[in-house]
């Protein structure tokens, strides 16, 4: 009756807790928020000191310095007599080196009215010599001889710059201004604080130096029209807008700082705010003496955020502990009544699980016999009085050791005589039972130990191992004849292996003959256009040996020594021409190494642009300089002679005959893909391009063999040759070969 009235009552507990716990997080939610605000109002105010500083060092620098170049002669002298030329020309030179001594923006001189008379940047695109700015404040403080100071944008190179101004002064009469601009950008990139923006402003409250560039002159608070009208009209931020920050939320606190909420972002449509966010800000100023500026922190309030989840985590921790500590205390209660009812039926438990474990040893396939301390038989299961032909109470009291033969009498002793159960080696082994007709039989025991009423017992486990037996004697006359023919095997295979490798070698010397076949085929292709090039140099030597007979005769020494000389650069030019068919002709190392691309193409190139010449092809190559792949310049050029023959006959009929070389390096690997401009491969033919005696060629014109040998060089270079048909048309072969990295090349011999 008791628990179905707790019951009733468990929705009306709930609620309350839950109520209880919205009001402790409200109430640690604002008492942190507070104490954070506090806390990062002072850390504001704590660092305002630093930023204040560093803008008034950075204006400090500079303050004096026009004072100091109003008194120097070379100024004086320029508005002394502004025509003459050579004075203007020392006051720009003067001012341009001091500029540059001090590290200001710019510095110039202006007369009474205004007129700038000699500027640093005298020799830029955009001098501010000829302009006039009498409308600035800086000027017209000067002028009426007081020190200026002023902050805004240049009208001429639209910088910002902040602007110091000094009278220049004769005879208690002002004759000019002199003004020095600096730009205050160093101090913005020196301002990093990812929990803090930083922004300056003038007096009118327009941010002219800000760490988010967003809000560069936009000012912090709406501005009258008037002024908006007034500072427009001084020209001091030229076209800028000067929109305020969207505040859309100020909360005034101690100690002159403001919680301000600013929408930013980009508004996607018309009024829509969809593009908007919003963000708290705390904001702390401080002007900076004799400036005009004033400095502004605006803290992100994610400190004061993280500061207030804290709490409220720990809050709830707690809350949630004293709820678990009372939940406990009442389960407690209900656990002890419920003990008592587990115990019952656990006791009623026990008894059932004694007759299961009483049936499982009754009826298992394994002989169990368990012994006292001293490893006499206490009780024996029915598989056991099977196994052995006896019963457990002819054999009870008796020694163990009288079922197994004597050999493993001792190891058993030895285990029943540990001092302890923790002392006890665990025993598994093999033995020979005897039964009780004295017969033996294979088994299989295990020995534990088991400790009952705090005196140790042992519990036997005998496993009947006949079958087994039998089943390895088998076994082992498998493996014995398996051996057999695994040798036989063996043998067969280590002759056909050495078959193989004789065969191997075999086919690799015919494949070289091939290779070398293939070469001489291409140098007799290619004997006309040597002829050809060969032809022209032999007419002049004729034409220049006969000059030099005459010109003997004539008593022209000099002459026939000219012309020797060049009847020697002619025969070197055949040498050129002549050897690299010698290089192409001759076998070529087997073990690839870093191999120049260029060298590749100018060896092909020297062999093949006779017949490129005579039958009028367009061969465009890509830059090669300083590609090294892993190859052989023999047989890579022997590949390019082939692809390019190949593209020679394929392109005999085609009005355009252009062959388009690419490059392509990525993963290790560099790719040169050959383009022509001739009919393709048929689809029936792509699969079959690279066997051996395949030709479209008409009969005479080639056997078949040079895409298959360029293949298999491509191979065993362990790289790959690839065709396929382009899609504007002509076949396309790409060779791929891996990539050597430059410090490999550059250590080559």
């Amino acid at each position: 009756m008791r628990l179905g009235k707790l019951r009733r009552y468990r929705p009306l507990s709930l609620l309350l807790g839950v109520v209880l716990f919205l009001i402790v997080m409200m109430q640690v939610a604002y008492l942190s928020r507070q104490q954070a605000l506090e806390e990062l109002q002072q850390q504001a105010v704590a660092n305002m000191g630093r930023y204040v500083l560093s803008v008034q060092q950075k204006l400090d620098r500079y303050k004096d310095l026009p004072q100091v170049m109003a008194s120097h002669s070379r100024l004086r002298d320029a508005l002394a007599e502004p025509e003459d030329a050579g004075r203007i020309d020392r006051a720009n030179r003067y001012l341009q080196q001091i500029t540059d001594v001090v590290g200001a923006t710019d510095s110039y001189l202006m007369g009474p009215d205004g007129v700038t008379l000699a500027s640093s940047n005298w020799d830029k695109e955009k001098s501010f010599v000829g302009l006039n700015f009498s409308f600035r404040p800086y000027f017209q403080d000067a002028l009426a001889g007081r020190a200026g100071r002023y902050f805004a944008l240049g009208t001429t190179s639209r910088k910002r710059g902040y602007y110091f101004s000094w009278p220049v002064q004769q005879q208690d009469e002002v004759t000019g201004v002199v003004v020095v601009k600096i730009d205050l950008h160093e101090i913005e990139q020196d301002w990093n604080d990812p929990l803090q923006d930083i922004a300056v402003t003038d007096e009118d409250g327009i941010i002219v130096i800000a760490t988010r560039p967003e809000w560069k002159f936009h000012a912090l608070r709406q501005l009258s029209q008037v002024d908006l009208q007034r500072i427009v009209g001084s020209l001091r931020y030229l076209d800028h807008p000067l929109a305020a920050l969207e505040v859309v939320r100020r909360e005034r606190l101690e100690g002159d700082a403001e919680l301000i909420t600013l929408l930013e972002g980009e508004r996607i449509s018309g009024k829509a705010l969809d593009g908007l966010t919003t963000s708290e800000y705390l904001l702390v100023q401080r002007p900076v003496p004799g400036t005009g500026l004033n400095v502004s922190i605006m803290a992100r309030l994610a400190s004061v955020n993280e500061a207030v989840l804290q709490a409220m985590v720990l809050a709830a921790f707690v809350y949630i502990a004293l709820v678990l500590l009372v939940l406990f205390l009442q389960a407690r209660w209900r656990i002890g009544r419920e003990r008592r009812a587990f115990q019952r039926r656990e006791l009623n438990a026990l008894a059932e699980r004694e007759r299961q474990v009483s049936a499982i040893i009754t009826n298992t396939h394994a002989g169990l016999i368990t012994l006292d301390s001293q490893g006499r038989v206490e009780s024996v299961n029915p598989t056991a009085e099977k196994l052995f032909g006896i019963t457990a109470e002819s054999i009870r009291d008796y020694a163990f050791t009288e079922l197994i033969r004597p050999e493993e009498h001792e190891a058993c002793e030895r285990v029943i005589g540990a001092a302890s159960c923790r002392d006890m080696p665990e025993l598994t082994l093999e033995s020979s039972g005897v039964r009780a007709d004295g017969s033996h039989f294979p088994i299989e025991l295990t020995i534990g130990c088991m400790a009952l009423a705090g005196d140790r017992h042992f519990i036997v486990t005998v496993h009947d191992m006949t079958e087994r037996k039998q089943y390895e004697d088998e076994l082992q006359r498998a493996r014995e004849a398996l051996e057999t023919r695994v040798e036989e095997r063996t043998s067969d295979l280590r002759r056909t292996n050495d078959r193989l490798l004789e065969e191997m070698q075999q086919h690799r010397s015919t494949q070289n003959e091939l290779i070398q076949t293939a070469k001489l085929a291409v140098l007799g292709q290619l004997a006309a256009g040597i002829n050809h090039e060969l032809n022209q140099p032999l007419t002049a030597i004729r034409n220049y040996a006969d000059n030099a007979a005459a010109f003997l005769k004539l008593n022209k020494p000099e002459r026939v020594e000219v012309n020797l000389q060049e009847i020697a650069g002619l025969t070197e030019r055949m040498a050129k021409i002549i050897h690299p068919l010698k290089e192409f002709s001759r076998q070529s190392s087997d073990q690839p190494g870093p191999t120049s691309l260029k060298a590749v193409r100018d060896g092909a190139m020297s062999m093949m642009y006779g017949r490129l010449d005579k039958s009028g092809v367009e061969l465009n190559w890509p830059e090669l300089n300083d590609i090294y792949v892993l190859g052989d310049t023999l047989r890579l050029e022997q590949v390019l002679v082939n692809l390019l023959s190949n593209a020679l006959q394929a392109m005999a009929q085609s009005p355009v005959k252009r062959i388009d070389v690419t490059l392509e390096q990525a993963e290790g690997l560099v790719r040169l893909k050959l383009h022509d401009t001739g009919p393709g491969i048929a689809a029936d033919d792509m699969q079959r391009v690279f066997e051996p005696f395949f030709t479209t060629k008409q009969r005479g014109e080639g056997l078949g063999l040079g895409l298959s040998i360029s293949h298999r060089i491509m191979e065993n270079l362990g790289g790959r040759l690839s065709v396929a048909n382009h899609p504007q048309g002509g076949a396309l072969f790409t060779l791929e070969l891996p990539a050597v990295a430059e410090r490999e090349y550059k250590e080559m011999p």
